[in-house]
Protein backbone atom coordinates (compact mmCIF):
# COMPACT_ATOMS: atom_id res chain seq x y z
CA UNK A 1 0.00 0.00 0.00
CA UNK A 2 3.17 2.73 1.06
CA UNK A 3 4.17 2.38 -3.09
CA UNK A 4 0.48 3.56 -3.88
CA UNK A 5 -0.80 6.45 -5.09
CA UNK A 6 -3.78 7.81 -3.02
CA UNK A 7 -6.90 9.61 -4.48
CA UNK A 8 -9.48 11.18 -2.58
CA UNK A 9 -12.92 11.33 -4.51
CA UNK A 10 -15.64 13.36 -3.18
CA UNK A 11 -19.66 13.47 -3.72
CA UNK A 12 -22.95 14.56 -2.11
CA UNK A 13 -24.55 11.48 -2.25
CA UNK A 14 -24.62 8.35 0.30
CA UNK A 15 -22.50 6.21 -2.28
CA UNK A 16 -25.42 3.51 -2.68
CA UNK A 17 -26.54 3.58 -5.60
CA UNK A 18 -23.97 6.55 -7.66
CA UNK A 19 -23.01 3.48 -10.26
CA UNK A 20 -20.85 5.76 -12.12
CA UNK A 21 -18.46 6.39 -9.10
CA UNK A 22 -18.29 3.43 -7.93
CA UNK A 23 -17.19 2.13 -11.17
CA UNK A 24 -14.52 4.95 -11.31
CA UNK A 25 -13.17 4.12 -8.26
CA UNK A 26 -12.99 0.28 -8.97
CA UNK A 27 -10.95 1.04 -12.27
CA UNK A 28 -8.94 3.26 -9.92
CA UNK A 29 -8.02 0.40 -7.57
CA UNK A 30 -7.81 -1.85 -10.37
CA UNK A 31 -4.94 0.77 -11.77
CA UNK A 32 -3.21 0.13 -8.85
CA UNK A 33 -4.23 3.64 -6.87
CA UNK A 34 -5.42 3.59 -3.11
CA UNK A 35 -8.77 5.03 -3.36
CA UNK A 36 -10.98 6.51 -0.63
CA UNK A 37 -14.28 7.78 -1.33
CA UNK A 38 -16.26 10.86 0.60
CA UNK A 39 -19.70 11.31 0.55
CA UNK A 40 -22.64 11.45 3.55
CA UNK A 41 -25.05 9.33 5.38
CA UNK A 42 -28.71 9.44 5.50
CA UNK A 43 -31.04 8.34 8.00
CA UNK A 44 -32.22 6.55 5.47
CA UNK A 45 -29.47 5.21 3.92
CA UNK A 46 -28.68 1.48 3.83
CA UNK A 47 -24.81 -0.31 5.20
CA UNK A 48 -22.85 -0.48 2.16
CA UNK A 49 -21.74 -3.59 0.09
CA UNK A 50 -18.29 -4.23 0.55
CA UNK A 51 -15.93 -2.86 -1.74
CA UNK A 52 -12.46 -2.74 -3.09
CA UNK A 53 -11.98 0.79 -1.75
CA UNK A 54 -12.52 3.28 1.51
CA UNK A 55 -15.77 4.64 2.11
CA UNK A 56 -16.38 7.35 4.46
CA UNK A 57 -19.84 8.69 4.80
CA UNK A 58 -20.36 12.28 6.94
CA UNK A 59 -23.89 12.85 9.22
CA UNK A 60 -24.41 16.27 8.10
CA UNK A 61 -26.96 18.28 10.20
CA UNK A 62 -28.76 19.99 7.24
CA UNK A 63 -30.02 17.84 3.82
CA UNK A 64 -30.96 20.40 1.50
CA UNK A 65 -30.29 24.31 0.48
CA UNK A 66 -27.12 26.12 1.03
CA UNK A 67 -26.66 25.04 4.43
CA UNK A 68 -26.54 21.61 3.05
CA UNK A 69 -24.14 22.61 0.73
CA UNK A 70 -22.10 25.31 2.84
CA UNK A 71 -21.60 22.40 5.60
CA UNK A 72 -20.97 19.73 3.47
CA UNK A 73 -17.74 21.58 1.52
CA UNK A 74 -16.68 23.27 4.86
CA UNK A 75 -16.66 19.30 6.24
CA UNK A 76 -14.84 18.12 3.35
CA UNK A 77 -12.04 20.66 3.05
CA UNK A 78 -11.44 19.95 6.59
CA UNK A 79 -11.05 16.66 6.48
CA UNK A 80 -8.86 16.52 2.85
CA UNK A 81 -6.50 19.03 4.63
CA UNK A 82 -5.28 16.09 6.46
CA UNK A 83 -6.28 13.07 4.29
CA UNK A 84 -3.80 11.13 2.48
CA UNK A 85 -3.60 11.99 -0.32
CA UNK A 86 -1.69 12.75 -4.32
CA UNK A 87 -5.08 14.12 -5.90
CA UNK A 88 -8.68 14.97 -4.87
CA UNK A 89 -11.19 13.82 -7.56
CA UNK A 90 -14.32 16.14 -7.32
CA UNK A 91 -17.13 14.19 -8.45
CA UNK A 92 -19.67 17.39 -10.22
CA UNK A 93 -19.43 21.05 -9.08
CA UNK A 94 -21.32 20.83 -5.16
CA UNK A 95 -17.80 18.74 -4.45
CA UNK A 96 -15.49 21.88 -6.53
CA UNK A 97 -14.67 24.17 -4.05
CA UNK A 98 -13.68 21.91 -0.96
CA UNK A 99 -11.48 19.72 -3.28
CA UNK A 100 -10.41 22.94 -5.36
CA UNK A 101 -8.96 25.05 -1.95
CA UNK A 102 -7.36 22.01 -0.42
CA UNK A 103 -5.54 21.09 -3.66
CA UNK A 104 -4.49 25.05 -3.90
CA UNK A 105 -3.33 24.82 -0.32
CA UNK A 106 -1.90 20.99 -0.02
CA UNK A 107 -0.13 21.49 -3.71
CA UNK A 108 -1.80 18.13 -4.92
CA UNK A 109 -3.71 17.71 -8.54
CA UNK A 110 -7.33 18.47 -8.90
CA UNK A 111 -9.48 16.06 -10.79
CA UNK A 112 -13.32 17.28 -11.77
CA UNK A 113 -16.06 14.80 -12.91
CA UNK A 114 -19.26 16.67 -14.26
CA UNK A 115 -21.64 14.06 -14.73
CA UNK A 116 -24.16 16.66 -15.73
CA UNK A 117 -23.93 20.65 -16.56
CA UNK A 118 -25.16 21.36 -13.08
CA UNK A 119 -25.96 25.51 -13.51
CA UNK A 120 -28.34 24.19 -15.90
CA UNK A 121 -30.06 21.39 -14.19
CA UNK A 122 -33.71 22.27 -13.57
CA UNK A 123 -33.89 22.86 -9.73
CA UNK A 124 -31.45 26.14 -10.90
CA UNK A 125 -32.89 27.26 -14.05
CA UNK A 126 -35.59 29.03 -11.80
CA UNK A 127 -33.30 30.34 -9.87
CA UNK A 128 -30.74 32.87 -11.37
CA UNK A 129 -29.05 33.95 -7.90
CA UNK A 130 -28.41 30.70 -6.82
CA UNK A 131 -27.29 29.80 -10.44
CA UNK A 132 -24.92 32.48 -10.46
CA UNK A 133 -23.51 31.47 -7.39
CA UNK A 134 -22.61 27.94 -8.94
CA UNK A 135 -21.71 29.82 -11.74
CA UNK A 136 -18.98 31.75 -9.88
CA UNK A 137 -17.41 28.02 -8.23
CA UNK A 138 -16.90 26.73 -11.54
CA UNK A 139 -15.51 29.76 -13.21
CA UNK A 140 -13.02 30.11 -9.83
CA UNK A 141 -12.21 26.53 -10.13
CA UNK A 142 -12.15 24.90 -13.22
CA UNK A 143 -9.54 26.97 -14.60
CA UNK A 144 -6.73 25.15 -11.86
CA UNK A 145 -8.11 21.39 -12.66
CA UNK A 146 -5.53 19.00 -13.55
CA UNK A 147 -8.09 16.62 -15.77
CA UNK A 148 -11.77 17.38 -16.35
CA UNK A 149 -14.30 14.39 -17.17
CA UNK A 150 -17.83 14.16 -18.62
CA UNK A 151 -20.38 11.84 -19.70
CA UNK A 152 -21.14 13.27 -23.03
CA UNK A 153 -19.71 15.50 -26.07
CA UNK A 154 -22.28 17.43 -25.53
CA UNK A 155 -21.15 18.63 -22.21
CA UNK A 156 -17.69 18.92 -23.35
CA UNK A 157 -18.03 21.19 -25.59
CA UNK A 158 -20.39 23.34 -23.44
CA UNK A 159 -17.60 23.44 -20.48
CA UNK A 160 -14.83 23.99 -23.34
CA UNK A 161 -17.05 27.27 -24.30
CA UNK A 162 -17.92 28.91 -20.92
CA UNK A 163 -14.55 28.42 -19.32
CA UNK A 164 -11.86 27.17 -21.81
CA UNK A 165 -11.31 23.73 -20.29
CA UNK A 166 -10.70 20.45 -22.29
CA UNK A 167 -12.98 17.70 -20.82
CA UNK A 168 -12.39 14.07 -21.37
CA UNK A 169 -15.34 12.09 -22.07
CA UNK A 170 -15.81 8.92 -20.39
CA UNK A 171 -19.00 7.81 -20.71
CA UNK A 172 -21.32 6.26 -17.96
CA UNK A 173 -21.65 2.84 -19.54
CA UNK A 174 -22.09 -0.72 -18.03
CA UNK A 175 -19.69 -3.51 -18.11
CA UNK A 176 -20.00 -6.12 -21.24
CA UNK A 177 -21.90 -9.51 -19.94
CA UNK A 178 -22.54 -11.26 -23.28
CA UNK A 179 -23.39 -14.18 -21.85
CA UNK A 180 -27.13 -12.38 -20.02
CA UNK A 181 -29.27 -11.55 -22.98
CA UNK A 182 -30.40 -15.25 -23.69
CA UNK A 183 -31.25 -15.75 -19.93
CA UNK A 184 -32.81 -12.31 -20.00
CA UNK A 185 -35.07 -12.81 -23.01
CA UNK A 186 -36.79 -16.02 -21.03
CA UNK A 187 -37.68 -14.43 -18.36
CA UNK A 188 -39.57 -11.64 -20.31
CA UNK A 189 -43.33 -11.58 -19.99
CA UNK A 190 -42.95 -14.29 -17.11
CA UNK A 191 -44.53 -12.33 -14.56
CA UNK A 192 -47.60 -14.33 -14.06
CA UNK A 193 -50.07 -12.09 -15.32
CA UNK A 194 -49.08 -12.07 -19.33
CA UNK A 195 -48.18 -8.58 -18.96
CA UNK A 196 -45.62 -6.65 -20.63
CA UNK A 197 -43.63 -4.99 -19.01
CA UNK A 198 -41.93 -1.49 -18.78
CA UNK A 199 -39.47 -0.11 -16.43
CA UNK A 200 -38.27 3.23 -15.45
CA UNK A 201 -35.55 3.53 -14.06
CA UNK A 202 -33.52 6.39 -12.28
CA UNK A 203 -34.68 9.44 -9.98
CA UNK A 204 -38.35 10.85 -9.78
CA UNK A 205 -37.91 14.15 -9.85
CA UNK A 206 -39.44 16.86 -12.09
CA UNK A 207 -39.62 16.68 -16.06
CA UNK A 208 -38.19 13.25 -15.73
CA UNK A 209 -41.92 11.82 -17.81
CA UNK A 210 -43.39 9.08 -14.46
CA UNK A 211 -46.30 10.89 -14.09
CA UNK A 212 -46.52 10.54 -18.08
CA UNK A 213 -46.31 7.51 -17.79
CA UNK A 214 -48.55 6.55 -15.07
CA UNK A 215 -51.20 8.27 -16.68
CA UNK A 216 -50.95 6.41 -19.91
CA UNK A 217 -50.99 2.79 -18.40
CA UNK A 218 -54.34 3.40 -18.38
CA UNK A 219 -54.54 3.20 -22.14
CA UNK A 220 -51.78 0.46 -21.74
CA UNK A 221 -54.36 -2.85 -19.90
CA UNK A 222 -51.85 -5.39 -21.33
CA UNK A 223 -48.57 -3.89 -19.69
CA UNK A 224 -47.62 -3.17 -16.02
CA UNK A 225 -45.27 -0.20 -14.95
CA UNK A 226 -42.53 -0.18 -12.88
CA UNK A 227 -40.70 2.86 -11.21
CA UNK A 228 -37.56 1.98 -9.55
CA UNK A 229 -36.17 5.00 -7.93
CA UNK A 230 -36.52 8.19 -5.18
CA UNK A 231 -36.68 11.53 -5.61
CA UNK A 232 -38.80 14.88 -4.61
CA UNK A 233 -41.66 13.62 -6.35
CA UNK A 234 -41.77 9.64 -5.56
CA UNK A 235 -44.19 9.64 -2.38
CA UNK A 236 -46.35 12.50 -4.46
CA UNK A 237 -47.07 9.92 -7.53
CA UNK A 238 -46.96 6.78 -5.66
CA UNK A 239 -50.22 8.32 -3.59
CA UNK A 240 -51.52 9.21 -6.79
CA UNK A 241 -51.34 5.79 -8.52
CA UNK A 242 -52.99 4.28 -6.03
CA UNK A 243 -56.01 6.10 -6.14
CA UNK A 244 -56.23 5.39 -9.55
CA UNK A 245 -57.94 2.74 -11.10
CA UNK A 246 -54.96 1.05 -12.87
CA UNK A 247 -52.63 1.44 -10.40
CA UNK A 248 -52.74 -2.15 -9.39
CA UNK A 249 -50.80 -2.21 -12.47
CA UNK A 250 -47.83 0.01 -10.94
CA UNK A 251 -45.13 -0.51 -8.84
CA UNK A 252 -42.94 2.25 -7.42
CA UNK A 253 -40.24 0.63 -5.89
CA UNK A 254 -38.64 3.32 -4.07
CA UNK A 255 -34.40 3.22 -4.03
CA UNK A 256 -33.06 0.35 -5.21
CA UNK A 257 -29.36 -1.24 -4.89
CA UNK A 258 -27.63 -1.71 -8.43
CA UNK A 259 -27.48 -5.54 -7.93
CA UNK A 260 -31.18 -5.43 -7.85
CA UNK A 261 -31.53 -3.45 -10.37
CA UNK A 262 -29.40 -5.05 -12.69
CA UNK A 263 -32.14 -8.11 -12.39
CA UNK A 264 -34.86 -5.99 -12.73
CA UNK A 265 -33.51 -4.81 -16.02
CA UNK A 266 -32.91 -8.36 -17.71
CA UNK A 267 -37.04 -8.92 -17.20
CA UNK A 268 -38.53 -5.73 -18.64
CA UNK A 269 -39.66 -5.50 -21.93
CA UNK A 270 -39.11 -2.01 -22.48
CA UNK A 271 -36.96 0.32 -20.95
CA UNK A 272 -38.11 4.20 -20.81
CA UNK A 273 -36.08 7.47 -20.34
CA UNK A 274 -38.80 10.84 -21.38
CA UNK A 275 -37.67 14.02 -20.36
CA UNK A 276 -39.01 17.59 -20.47
CA UNK A 277 -37.33 20.02 -21.96
CA UNK A 278 -35.86 22.33 -19.10
CA UNK A 279 -32.79 23.49 -20.40
CA UNK A 280 -29.86 22.33 -21.27
CA UNK A 281 -28.95 19.55 -18.93
CA UNK A 282 -31.38 17.64 -20.14
CA UNK A 283 -30.65 18.42 -23.37
CA UNK A 284 -27.80 17.53 -23.62
CA UNK A 285 -28.10 14.11 -20.88
CA UNK A 286 -26.92 11.09 -21.86
CA UNK A 287 -28.49 8.91 -18.87
CA UNK A 288 -26.58 5.42 -18.00
CA UNK A 289 -29.91 3.67 -18.52
CA UNK A 290 -29.64 4.17 -22.18
CA UNK A 291 -26.45 2.01 -22.35
CA UNK A 292 -28.10 -0.63 -19.18
CA UNK A 293 -31.15 -1.65 -21.73
CA UNK A 294 -28.88 -2.23 -24.53
CA UNK A 295 -26.56 -4.39 -22.53
CA UNK A 296 -29.42 -5.97 -21.12
CA UNK A 297 -31.29 -6.67 -24.47
CA UNK A 298 -34.11 -4.72 -23.50
CA UNK A 299 -35.42 -2.00 -26.12
CA UNK A 300 -35.92 1.62 -25.09
CA UNK A 301 -38.44 4.67 -25.51
CA UNK A 302 -36.69 8.02 -25.07
CA UNK A 303 -37.24 11.75 -25.61
CA UNK A 304 -35.60 12.54 -29.25
CA UNK A 305 -32.90 14.89 -27.93
CA UNK A 306 -29.15 15.30 -28.73
CA UNK A 307 -26.98 12.66 -27.18
CA UNK A 308 -29.47 10.02 -26.42
CA UNK A 309 -30.98 10.40 -30.14
CA UNK A 310 -27.44 9.87 -30.90
CA UNK A 311 -26.67 6.62 -29.52
CA UNK A 312 -30.56 4.84 -30.65
CA UNK A 313 -30.48 6.29 -33.99
CA UNK A 314 -26.80 4.73 -34.49
CA UNK A 315 -27.52 1.36 -33.07
CA UNK A 316 -31.49 1.08 -33.78
CA UNK A 317 -31.96 -0.13 -30.27
CA UNK A 318 -35.08 1.60 -29.36
CA UNK A 319 -37.57 4.62 -30.98
CA UNK A 320 -37.18 8.35 -30.05
CA UNK A 321 -40.33 10.59 -29.01
CA UNK A 322 -41.08 14.53 -28.36
CA UNK A 323 -40.35 16.28 -25.19
CA UNK A 324 -43.10 15.68 -22.19
CA UNK A 325 -45.13 18.84 -21.98
CA UNK A 326 -44.33 20.76 -18.88
CA UNK A 327 -48.25 21.31 -17.68
CA UNK A 328 -49.58 18.21 -16.09
CA UNK A 329 -53.31 18.55 -16.74
CA UNK A 330 -56.01 19.75 -19.88
CA UNK A 331 -56.38 18.66 -23.46
CA UNK A 332 -52.84 18.93 -24.87
CA UNK A 333 -51.47 17.02 -21.91
CA UNK A 334 -54.39 14.56 -22.23
CA UNK A 335 -53.44 14.15 -26.17
CA UNK A 336 -49.83 13.80 -25.56
CA UNK A 337 -50.55 11.33 -23.28
CA UNK A 338 -52.36 9.51 -26.04
CA UNK A 339 -49.68 10.12 -28.43
CA UNK A 340 -47.19 8.20 -25.52
CA UNK A 341 -49.44 5.21 -24.97
CA UNK A 342 -49.68 4.71 -28.89
CA UNK A 343 -45.94 4.86 -28.75
CA UNK A 344 -45.65 2.45 -26.41
CA UNK A 345 -47.57 -0.07 -28.13
CA UNK A 346 -45.88 0.35 -31.16
CA UNK A 347 -42.94 -0.22 -29.59
CA UNK A 348 -43.44 -3.09 -28.16
CA UNK A 349 -45.18 -4.50 -31.25
CA UNK A 350 -42.56 -4.08 -33.21
CA UNK A 351 -39.88 -5.33 -31.17
CA UNK A 352 -41.81 -8.52 -30.56
CA UNK A 353 -41.84 -8.96 -34.25
CA UNK A 354 -38.37 -8.37 -34.35
CA UNK A 355 -36.28 -11.16 -35.65
CA UNK A 356 -34.45 -12.36 -33.14
CA UNK A 357 -31.19 -12.66 -35.06
CA UNK A 358 -31.15 -8.85 -35.86
CA UNK A 359 -31.90 -7.90 -32.30
CA UNK A 360 -29.06 -10.01 -31.32
CA UNK A 361 -27.69 -7.92 -34.21
CA UNK A 362 -28.05 -4.82 -33.01
CA UNK A 363 -27.53 -5.21 -29.31
CA UNK A 364 -24.57 -6.92 -29.48
CA UNK A 365 -23.13 -3.98 -31.74
CA UNK A 366 -24.11 -1.46 -29.13
CA UNK A 367 -22.76 -3.68 -26.19
CA UNK A 368 -19.19 -3.74 -28.45
CA UNK A 369 -18.73 -0.13 -28.26
CA UNK A 370 -20.38 1.47 -25.59
CA UNK A 371 -19.84 -0.73 -22.70
CA UNK A 372 -17.31 0.27 -19.18
CA UNK A 373 -14.20 -1.79 -20.27
CA UNK A 374 -13.13 0.82 -22.89
CA UNK A 375 -14.31 4.00 -21.13
CA UNK A 376 -11.84 3.20 -17.85
CA UNK A 377 -9.41 2.86 -19.93
CA UNK A 378 -9.45 6.71 -20.73
CA UNK A 379 -10.21 7.24 -17.13
CA UNK A 380 -7.01 6.00 -15.84
CA UNK A 381 -4.79 6.33 -19.24
CA UNK A 382 -5.56 10.04 -18.19
CA UNK A 383 -4.75 10.08 -14.59
CA UNK A 384 -1.61 8.12 -14.99
CA UNK A 385 -0.16 10.97 -16.69
CA UNK A 386 -0.88 13.54 -14.55
CA UNK A 387 -0.81 11.90 -10.85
Amino acid sequence: MNGKKHIVMAVTNDLVTDQRVDRSCEALVEAGYAVRLVGRRLAESVRLSPRAYRTERMRLLFRRSAFFYGEYNIRLFLKLLTARADAFYANDSDTLLACCWAARLRHKKLIFDAHELFPEVPELVAKPRVRKVWEWVERSCLPRVDAAFTVCESVAEEYGRRYGVKMTVVRNLPSWKREEMATATAERKGNGQGLWTILYQGAVNVGRGVQELVDAMELLPDCRLVVAGNGDLWEQLKQYSAQLAWGDRIAFLGRVEPARLHTLTLQADLGVCLLEDLGLNYRYALPNRIADFAHAGVPILATDFVEMGRVIRQYHTGALTEACPKEKEGPEYRDYVERLATTIKSTLTYWENLPKEEKERRFEQAQKELNWEKEKKVLTETLDAII
